[in-house]
C-alpha cells in the first residue's frame, strides 16, 4: 500500500460545515490527503453569521496539538481561526518544538459578518510568533489592511502590502483580491522576490462562505503532496474558483462553496 499524505487544520469548528475544520478536512479528503484537526474554538455559527465563540483554553489546545505531533508524521499544517492570544503563542511553539514543515497561516482576524476571531494581543503574537514561521500566509484585504495598519484601494497597495507582510518573516505572500471590487478577482504571490498576479473572472455569487478555510486547506493538501509552493497556489486558486462557480444555496445567507 502507497503511504498517504497527512495535513492537520488548527481551526475552530464551523456547525453548519462550511468554514473551519470541517471545511478544511473535506477540502483535504478532496486531494487524497488524510486529515487530522486540533479545535481551537466551539462556534455558533451558519450561513448567516457567527452567533457566539466558545474558545478551547490555550493548555487544551497544547494537549491535542502534542497528541497528534507525537505520534503521527505531518506532511503540512494550516492555522485558520485561532482567537486569543494564547492559542497563537502556544501552536507558534508547537510548530518549532516539533519542527512542522509546509506552514500555511490563514491569519483569520473577522468573519465576514464582522465578528471578531482573533484578539488585538492575537494579532500582535501572530506577527511576532507565527508568520516568521509560516511557509504561505493568505490574508484578504481586510486581514492584510489590519496586519499592515494601512488602507489597500489599488494594485499597488497590494504589492506594498505584500512586502511588508513578507518583512514579517513568511517565505510566501498571497493577498487575496475576493474583496477588491472589478471585473476581474486578482490574487497576489509575492515569493520575496517577484510578484505573481492570480488573475479570473470575478464570480458573482452569495455562496462564498468558508472559501478562504477551502483556498488555504488545499495549498495545505497540495504542499503536503509534495508540489511546490507557487504550483500549489495556482492549483488551489484554480479549484476554489471551480467550488464558488458550482457553490450551494444552503440556508438563508451566504451558502458554501461546493467542494
Amino acid at each position: 500500500m502507497p503511504r498517504i499524505k497527512t495535513a492537520l487544520t488548527i481551526a475552530g469548528s464551523d456547525p453548519s460545515g462550511g468554514a473551519g475544520i470541517q471545511a478544511d478536512l473535506k477540502t483535504f479528503s478532496r486531494f487524497n490527503v488524510y486529515g487530522m484537526s486540533v479545535l481551537t474554538a466551539l462556534t455558533a455559527q451558519n450561513t448567516r453569521g457567527v452567533e457566539d465563540v466558545m474558545p478551547v483554553p490555550p493548555e487544551f489546545v497544547a494537549r491535542q496539538l502534542d497528541a497528534v505531533l507525537s505520534d503521527i508524521e505531518v506532511h503540512a499544517a494550516k492555522t485558520g481561526m485561532l482567537w486569543s492570544a494564547g492559542v497563537v503563542d502556544v501552536v507558534a511553539e508547537k510548530m518549532k518544538q516539533y519542527r512542522v514543515r509546509n506552514r500555511v497561516v490563514d491569519p483569520v482576524i473577522a468573519a465576514t459578518s464582522g465578528a471578531a476571531l482573533l484578539d488585538t494581543d492575537g494579532v500582535e503574537i501572530l506577527r511576532r510568533k507565527l508568520l516568521p514561521l509560516a511557509t504561505v500566509v493568505t490574508p484578504n484585504r481586510h486581514e492584510a489592511e489590519v496586519l499592515t495598519g494601512k488602507t489597500m484601494a489599488t494594485p499597488d497597495d497590494m504589492e506594498e502590502a505584500a512586502l511588508q507582510i513578507h518583512a514579517m518573516g513568511p517565505q510566501f505572500v498571497l493577498i487575496k483580491g475576493g474583496h477588491f471590487t472589478g471585473t476581474d478577482s486578482t490574487d497576489l504571490l509575492l515569493d520575496g522576490k517577484d510578484f505573481i498576479h492570480l488573475r479570473c473572472e470575478r464570480i458573482e455569487s452569495r455562496n462564498t462562505h468558508g472559501t478562504g478555510c477551502v483556498l488555504s486547506a488545499a495549498i495545505t493538501a497540495l504542499l503536503a503532496a509534495g508540489k511546490p509552493v507557487k504550483e500549489a497556489v495556482q492549483e488551489a486558486k484554480s479549484f476554489i474558483t471551480e467550488a464558488i462557480k458550482n457553490g450551494l444555496s444552503l440556508g438563508k445567507g451566504n451558502g458554501p462553496c461546493l467542494l
